[in-house]
């Protein structure tokens, strides 16, 4: 057990309680509604924990806490139960037990300061009146009691017992829990004696409140995406109006440009797509279209972010791109898939070969499980389960699957030889596939621990990317011998690569030398190597793979990339290739959460810089010195500080605004961007937008109305016009309230009810004689599919509207030869 001196202690009840007072965005769970993230914060006094929703501020005492009870055990919890969050979640019970207050941590350390400093807290209200009960016999809440409790703490509040009441103040033992070893040890004491930087942890990185200026309370309120590399942009349009998506090349880290508001919490990159989750568990794709991977129900390229309207429903915890599909996890653990499934065995999981061109959920031998990640390869997918279970399918050529064959699976399997251990991570390459196993005995090297997390990788071995040494393909999971005494908590796989972080913060390549991707221009990589040069003094959080190149991130929030140049993918600003680590200097100034990889692009999710008023002593606009009379007002759309002068304006989508539906304060730079955007968006839609002429209004166009066999089409009639134009158009209506068996909806315009385009369906993709891929069978924007109708009932009412129909057509064109006389 850790020893720690009274000096340290003291030091650590400082830092607890500073972040707690500082604040920080919890995610909170409502008795209505679904969870939604908040700032909450410690009063000054800490005798309150006070919170932000709907605009207002709310707050409990303390003192009237009876209860703190880690995990999601609460009524409240259970309605939207998350069990792979459960070691972060906790409940405040106040009110005599009737009410209770439900959060959810970002991550371990969070948890750890958050439940071990309310305890204590908690508890020193009360100690006068009566004990709080905190659930697990945390009375004394000592490091040993939490340990022995099989609790994920490693922050506990030295709380005294009953016997020990003359203590009057409680202290705090904050010691982070280790697993990662000495050498990550020595080198986060070393970052935290630098006087340069610090090493980036949950007391650091908790995000300030200020109350000077105008801007919002919580500073890590939006995350930002930086895209660079081969992307697309809206480059001409067709005759027909159409925006033609071109490529091209950005060298340097750029802002994702969107039309709307998006507040990013994962992205991921495909090899010629992207897709990304924001905080309200919405989904966006953009790229080129193929086979129906961006999930948008068309054919039509995407440059910017475009919402997957079939996942809105569906609270979405994370994505995963491969080559020809995306797949995405919701909070709940079910797995959503599309893409192009007709030239990809199994690709999506659903039993056969048909392209889905919108999310369908992957039921089968998936049904009551929960899936916890998902990894997505060129012809293949893995997934974890929240109890440690590892299940891949699509083509098994090499062994990729690990079911000791090389059979595809058109359904995702269990992969049986690892059944008796817990996967924690699982990486997709082209042709080969790499997991982080949890395993005991033998190759459990830890002194204090009696598991330990080992690298293993099976599939095709071609250029020893699997790092065993051979060239040999793995039809089964084999741990990587040659670094059996490493614990590993990430990894990435290339084409022909496979990189692995230690929790040690080391970072390991193994595979081919091809553009220097490995890191280090001394191996051969015939067996792994580790990374050294500039990232030997550096703690290395996150990896990322891409086709041939890498992406670091530092606990100093820097990011470092080498190997293929191509296309500006390492942010380096020119093509070349980089053989050792190099800084990304155009981010220095940015605070990372996470990176992704493409094929030939990177993305990477910024905490939004929001300038502090204090910060800035002039408008950024008249550059005009701040007074007595001239006020600090941010710009909710860029963050810099104006004067009331430069930033009278509002606009109802700025993109640091709180509540995107409703004006808010941005400089005059910024509103008059915003307004061109706006004006180029209104024209674009005014020229798409068709006004029929009235006495177009009786041609009827030829259409197929497809029934099922036993019942009768509808007849094609050609009414010419007439000058009594005007009608009643109720009749032509019922049309849309026919349901007709196998056939795709399709909205009658109310402008143009009687223009009846051909509806055509079928239930493969149609492919054409040029293009292998598949093309979307949908003409215009997605809607429900609509059952099939086989009751007898529903035919024969059927029948009778289309003679209806049929009776008032003859009554118009009637009255269309009569007029004519």
């Amino acid at each position: 057990m850790l020893q720690f001196s009274k000096e340290e202690e003291a030091q650590g009840n400082d830092k607890a309680l500073l972040a707690l007072k500082k604040g920080t965005p919890l995610i909170k769970y409502c008795r209505k509604g679904k969870p939604k993230q908040c700032p909450f914060r410690l009063s000054t006094d800490e005798t309150s924990l006070i919170w932000y929703s709907h605009k207002a501020e709310r707050n409990i005492k303390l003192e009237s806490v009876s209860q703190i009870i880690p995990g999601q055990r609460t009524a409240v919890f259970r309605r939207f139960f998350c069990p792979e969050k459960d070691y972060l979640s906790f409940s405040l019970i106040y009110k005599n037990g009737d009410r209770s207050l439900d959060l959810i941590c970002k991550n371990k350390d969070e948890f750890e300061i958050w439940f071990g400093t309310l305890s204590a807290l908690v508890f020193k209200g009360q100690k006068k009146t009566q004990n709080p009960k905190i659930e697990g016999s945390l009375d004394s809440l000592s490091f040993d009691s939490l340990s022995s409790q099989g609790l994920p703490f490693s922050v506990t509040s030295g709380i005294p017992s009953s016997s020990s009441s003359q203590t009057s103040d409680a202290t705090f033992n904050i010691a982070r829990k280790s697993d990662v070893g000495p050498d990550r040890a020595s080198i986060m004491q070393s970052i935290r004696q630098s006087n340069t930087d610090t090493c980036r942890n949950s007391v650091s990185s908790t995000p300030s409140y200020f109350t000077q200026g105008s801007g919002p309370d919580d500073c890590e309120s939006l995350g930002d995406v930086y895209i660079w590399g081969e992307l697309w942009c809206d480059s001409t349009t067709d005759i027909r109006s159409n925006t033609i998506i071109s490529r091209t090349d950005v060298l340097l880290p750029k802002p994702l440009e969107c039309n709307v508001v998006l507040d990013v919490h994962q992205i991921s990159c495909g090899v010629k797509h992207a897709s990304l989750v924001t905080r309200q568990g919405e989904v966006f794709t953009w790229g080129e279209e193929s086979g129906g991977r961006l999930g948008l129900g068309t054919d039509i390229n995407a440059s910017s972010p475009k919402l997957v309207d079939l996942l809105s429903v569906n609270y979405v915890e994370s994505v995963a791109c491969g080559e020809y599909h995306t797949c995405a996890v919701s909070v709940h653990g079910d797995l959503f898939t599309w893409g192009d499934g007709t030239n990809n065995i199994g690709l999506l999981g659903h039993g056969s070969d048909v392209s889905h061109w919108m999310p369908k959920r992957v039921c089968g031998p998936l049904e009551g499980i929960q899936v916890h990640l998902i990894a997505c390869g060129t012809w293949h997918s893995a997934l974890v389960t929240t109890n440690g279970k590892l299940f891949t399918f699509g083509d098994g050529s090499f062994g990729v699957l690990g079911h000791g064959d090389r059979e595809s699976s058109l359904y995702p399997r269990e992969v049986e030889y690892l059944s008796k251990s817990k996967t924690l991570k699982v990486a997709c390459g082209a042709w080969h596939t790499a997991a982080i196993i949890e395993v005991s005995g033998q190759f459990a090297t830890t002194a204090n621990s009696s598991t330990s997390k080992k690298l293993f990788t099976w599939g095709d071995g071609d250029k020893y990317r699997l790092g065993h040494g051979d060239n040999n393909p793995r039809l089964v999971p084999t741990c990587v011998s040659l670094l059996i005494e490493y614990n590993f908590h990430q990894l990435a796989c290339g084409h022909t690569m496979t990189i692995g972080l230690t929790t040690s913060g080391r970072v390991f390549t193994m595979g081919s030398t091809a553009y220097g991707q490995l890191g280090n221009h001394h191996s051969d990589g015939k067996l792994p190597c580790v990374v050294h040069e500039r990232l030997a003094n550096e703690l290395v959080e996150d990896i990322a793979c891409g086709s041939y190149h890498v992406v670091v991130l530092t606990s100093r929030s820097e990011l470092y990339t080498w190997g293929n140049g191509g296309n500006g993918r390492l942010g380096q600003g020119d093509l070349e290739d980089r053989k050792t680590p190099t800084l990304i200097e155009a981010l220095k100034d940015r605070h990372v959460k996470s990176i992704s990889c493409g094929s030939n692009f990177t993305a990477c999710v910024c905490i939004h810089k929001w300038m502090l008023g204090a910060d800035q002593s002039v408008c950024s606009g008249c550059r005009q010195a701040f007074g007595f009379t001239k006020k600090r007002h941010n710009c909710y759309n860029c963050g810099l500080v104006s004067c009331h002068a430069c930033s009278s304006k509002k606009v109802l989508r700025a993109a640091l605004a709180p509540t995107p539906g409703k004006p808010h304060r941005v400089c005059d730079s910024c509103y008059s961007k915003i307004k061109a955007a706006e004006s180029v968006t209104a024209s674009t839609v005014i020229k798409k937008q068709v006004v029929p002429s009235p006495w177009k209004l009786f041609n009827v166009k030829k259409s197929k109305l497809l029934f099922s066999s036993s019942t009768q089409p509808v007849k094609s009639i050609m009414v010419k016009p007439a000058r009594h134009w005007k009608m009643k158009s109720e009749t032509l209506l019922h049309l849309k309230e026919i349901s007709f068996p196998n056939v795709k909806p399709q909205l009658i315009d109310n402008d143009n009810a009687l223009n009846l385009e051909p509806i055509v369906t079928t239930q493969t993709p149609v492919t054409s004689s040029t293009n292998s891929r598949s093309v979307s069978p949908y003409k215009l924007s997605p809607s429900p599919c609509i059952a099939p109708i086989s009751s007898r009932a529903m035919i024969e009412n059927l029948k009778k509207k289309n003679e209806l129909l049929n009776q008032q057509v003859l009554n118009l064109q009637e009255q269309v030869r009569s007029s004519w006389v």
